[in-house]
């Protein structure tokens, strides 16, 4: 017997038109039923291919380290970094600086206070890395500026006594020389570090494994956090507290 030879039920008590309109009514279920099974396979894999999207974005739940309620980056060297997002989380961070830490400030009213960890035994690379950080989290973003001025100063040349009196929240007075930073660009790295946390570091930063590039623009924050997740993989969430004060533009990625 060929193996192309289809067997078919045959009704002897019908004639051969019978049959065949017979035949002919199976086949047409058979298709109808093929058509459904293809349908519903089709459903199922966008089902799941739905579902696997939204794992993989979907964190799982994970211990917060210390130092992750304020704005914290890493330079290339492995040295923390910490801005302050708030007027009482630049007084604490100042309270908290060690001697062999450097506080970094723009040089415009309304920044962030900024710490380098061990900034004394820093580089000028690593130095470069922490002035990014504190020329971005300050006004001059909102203003959309280009580039702004930064100095550093060691912990015993910070005082919240000035001549005349005390200076309120978040402010500080300086003694002693600056070391300036001319011209810090305002650019920030956000990306995702090795542990997979969402961050923002110097435009430079080898240590985010995945990331996009930002500067000053016009996008709102929402909108700019949700452009950044789709190009990361993460909930844009976690994107919005690694964004300064202001609209933001996504320049390219890194």
């Amino acid at each position: 017997m060929g193996k192309n030879v289809v067997k078919v039920r045959i009704a002897l008590g019908r004639s051969i038109h019978e049959n065949a309109a017979a035949c002919y009514e199976d086949a047409k279920r058979a298709r109808e039923k093929a058509e459904g099974v293809r349908a519903a396979m089709g459903e199922t894999r966008s089902k799941m291919a739905a579902a696997e999207k939204k794992r993989k974005a979907v964190r799982v739940a994970r211990k917060r380290e210390w130092f992750e309620e304020f704005h914290w980056s890493f330079t290339n060297s492995g040295r923390l970094i910490l801005a302050g997002k708030t007027a009482q989380q630049n007084d604490r961070l100042a309270k908290m600086m060690e001697d062999g830490d450097l506080f970094f400030h723009a040089d415009i009213r309304g920044a962030a206070a900024t710490v380098l960890r061990g900034g004394k035994g820093a580089d000028a690379p690593e130095k470069g890395e922490a002035a990014a950080i504190a020329a971005s989290y300050s006004k001059a973003w909102g203003r959309r500026m280009a580039s702004i001025d930064v100095y550093a100063v060691g912990r015993g040349q910070l005082s919240k006594h000035a001549v005349g009196g005390f200076v309120g929240a978040g402010g500080f007075a300086i003694t002693g020389e600056r070391e300036w930073f001319r011209n810090t660009g305002l650019v920030l790295a956000v990306g995702v570090e090795g542990n997979g946390r969402v961050s923002a570091g110097a435009e430079n930063s080898g240590w985010l494994k995945k990331k996009v590039l930002v500067v000053p623009g016009k996008m709102e924050k929402k909108e700019a956090a949700e452009r950044i997740a789709q190009e990361l993989g993460v909930p844009a969430a976690e994107v919005v507290p690694c964004l300064p004060s202001g609209k933001t533009s996504v320049i390219k990625r890194g």
